[in-house]
């Protein structure tokens, strides 16, 4: 470990700043930015860069991708299908910091994303569909006509 730490005289253990240190070192490690605390009254509040979680599933007929993206407005997403390449953007912005608020942690993430995901092959990028609704993002990817399995009969003589 290269990195120097400043000691402190033990007054009384806290269980709870421990985490925190512990948090902010993964973070670092996984190359994200900690979430600010107000641990330290210097410390300014930073705000973590995101992008939202999502789930990819397949069934018969299409890919289901879900994307978990709480408190924005369908009009802030966009979707954009570019040389067999989905790609979701938007923003989801800062509330206002009301003057008589205190806030003692911000831990969600603001600002903009972008996920990007090369389709497969067997789908049809020309006839996707979305929707928005209760924080998740639905797109619904249907395969190409073509990659349907086709059953064929075969008579014996």
């Amino acid at each position: 470990m290269t990195a120097l730490t400043r000691w402190e005289p033990m007054m009384r253990w806290n269980p709870f700043k421990e985490m925190e240190e512990m948090e902010k070192r993964l973070s670092s490690f996984f190359g994200r930015v900690p979430v600010g605390t107000n641990g330290d009254k210097n410390e300014a509040i930073t705000v973590a860069e995101w992008s939202p979680l999502v789930d990819i599933s397949e069934d018969d007929k299409e890919y289901l991708i879900k994307a978990e993206i709480p408190e924005m407005k369908k009009e802030d997403i966009k979707l954009n299908i570019h040389d067999d390449v989905l790609t979701i953007t938007g923003e989801r912005k800062y509330e206002k910091e009301e003057k008589n608020k205190k806030y003692h942690r911000v831990e969600r993430a603001y600002g903009s994303f972008m996920r990007s995901f090369t389709l497969p092959e067997d789908a049809d990028g020309s006839k996707v569909g979305a929707e928005y609704k209760d924080g998740v993002l639905k797109v619904h990817l249907p395969k190409s006509e073509k990659a349907k399995p086709k059953a064929i009969e075969v008579k014996v003589a």
